[in-house]
């Protein structure tokens, strides 16, 4: 294990130097918080598949295919669908706006009436989404090192939260760049054509597993409409995916970049799933079906290629990790504490360097309660539902209204927050956690009260929508300041 155990170190102590440089270029709030909005179409790819590639399409997408077969790709492949729906229908606008979070932009299109109830509900989301991620570790560095669950949180959340809180976005981006990179060869080019070898070849797969595995539907309908309504809705209105959509260079860098990476989504949703069928073939009775990725690497790879597969999967969970980490920061800082406190100076947000040290500050705090957080809780599932069933149930209403919906009103989009997140909350205490209608509730509530309300109310004020409107088409904004160029 020493060549494994050399690779993992390596790519460890080179996150913490990417951390190191971006912090000399993180000098403005734009640049730490969302790369200055520079990112040419090479560098949005790679990262915004990075950041919705964590651990759960990984470790979890294998292990669905460890349990369904191929349909076990659908979880991934609905993340996928909705990058891609993002990426095609909404991503233009949204980086034409020029915001830092989600909430802003409801601010703007509703005449600032719904700011802090959303910036509450998502920041919640994108904290529950941190944990999850963090979580992950245990399992990695439980097989790489032999490390007790509390020590192997503590380690990989340590060294997330350090490059983060150095350099913003731009650490993170530039670790997200390695990272997109080190999975696609680690899990892409060589797990997945060693697995389907060492079980024997797909003729083999096939006469070994039910014909069940290999039905695209075998998961079952109803799960795969909840797939869709969770995660490909969640990704329309994520505070992680916008602030990547805001660090596009241009308009027509997120619509194709976004594209390009949703489409390597679908391709890894496959490859995971394949995996997992294979390893159904290979080990046939393991005791869980999250344990198939650790299996397969630890005892079918070589060494070397067992590290870096490893590196791989611990790239997953670092990307989503500091995505889910830097936009809970920035939901905290400017959507919930800097309203709340209310007496900004004057003239603060001309003080560049003010702005990155009160967001460094706030990354460093999210990091140790998400930390901490992760060692008092145990059930990564239960965690992950709990977050998108509040972001879905929630949000998804109020914000696609605002975009698509021109009589949608403040009052609406205030009482649609309300009524799905606490009927979702109901709900989840009624009937379970893990149950669908939650979030099927949830959400024809949040639309129901939302359409209700808005009719019932005054139109917004016509200043309000014509600001908004120049917005949308990238004007009514001062222009970015351009700095030293980006790779692309």
């Amino acid at each position: 294990m020493a060549v494994d155990y050399t690779v993992i170190v390596v790519y460890l102590a080179g996150m913490l130097a990417m951390g190191w440089w971006g912090m000399r270029r993180a000098k403005s709030k734009a640049e730490f918080l969302v790369a200055g909005r520079r990112l040419g179409p090479w560098m949005y790819s790679g990262t915004m598949a990075a950041i919705v590639l964590g651990g759960a399409s990984t470790i979890g997408g294998v292990g669905l295919g460890y349990r369904y077969g191929l349909s076990g790709a659908w979880m991934v492949f609905t993340i996928g669908l909705g990058l891609l729906a993002l990426s095609v229908f909404f991503s233009a606008r949204i980086a034409r706006l020029k915001v830092y979070t989600v909430s802003e932009m409801l601010d703007l299109r509703y005449g600032g009436r719904a700011g802090v109830l959303s910036g509450v509900v998502m920041w919640a989301y994108t904290l529950m989404l941190a944990v999850t991620s963090t979580i992950a570790y245990a399992t990695i560095f439980d097989v790489l090192f032999d490390l007790n669950r509390t020590v192997a949180i503590v380690l990989g959340g340590s060294i997330v939260v350090a490059y983060s809180t150095l350099g913003g976005m731009w650490s993170i981006t530039l670790t997200d760049m390695v990272q997109f990179v080190v999975k696609t060869i680690g899990v892409l080019l060589l797990l997945l054509p060693i697995a389907v070898v060492k079980a024997g070849g797909f003729g083999e797969m096939k006469a070994e597993l039910p014909g069940a595995y290999f039905e695209p539907l075998g998961i079952g309908g109803e799960t795969i409409f909840t797939y869709v309504l969770i995660y490909t809705f969640g990704m329309l209105i994520g505070q992680d995916i916008w602030q990547r959509v805001f660090t596009a260079r241009s308009d027509k860098v997120a619509r194709y970049g976004g594209t390009v990476a949703g489409t390597y989504c679908l391709v890894y949703a496959l490859a995971g799933a394949v995996i997992g069928t294979a390893a159904k073939v290979m080990y046939p009775k393991l005791p869980s079906a999250d344990s198939a990725f650790a299996t397969i690497v630890k005892d079918e790879l070589p060494v070397g290629i067992r590290g870096l597969v490893l590196a791989a999967a611990l790239a997953a969970v670092m990307s989503t990790s500091s995505g889910a980490l830097i936009a809970c920061a920035t939901v905290a800082n400017n959507d919930i504490w800097s309203r709340l406190r209310g007496a900004v100076r004057a003239g603060a947000g001309d003080e560049p360097h003010d702005e990155v040290r009160g967001n460094r500050a706030f990354i460093l705090v999210m990091g140790v309660a998400v930390i901490l957080i992760a060692i008092a809780l145990n059930d990564v599932v239960e965690a992950l539902t709990v977050a998108y069933n509040l972001l879905v149930g929630g949000l998804l209403v109020p914000i696609l209204g605002g975009l698509l919906w021109r009589r949608g009103t403040g009052a609406g989009a205030l009482a649609a927050v309300g009524a799905g997140g606490l009927s979702v909350v109901g709900l989840m205490w009624g009937y379970g956690i893990l149950a669908n209608e939650p979030v099927y509730y949830g959400l024809l509530s949040s639309l129901v009260v939302y359409v209700g309300v808005s009719l019932a109310t005054k139109p917004t004020d016509a200043a309000v929508l014509a600001a908004w409107r120049e917005r949308l088409a990238g004007r009514g904004v001062e222009p970015v300041a351009q700095a030293t160029p980006v790779p692309q």
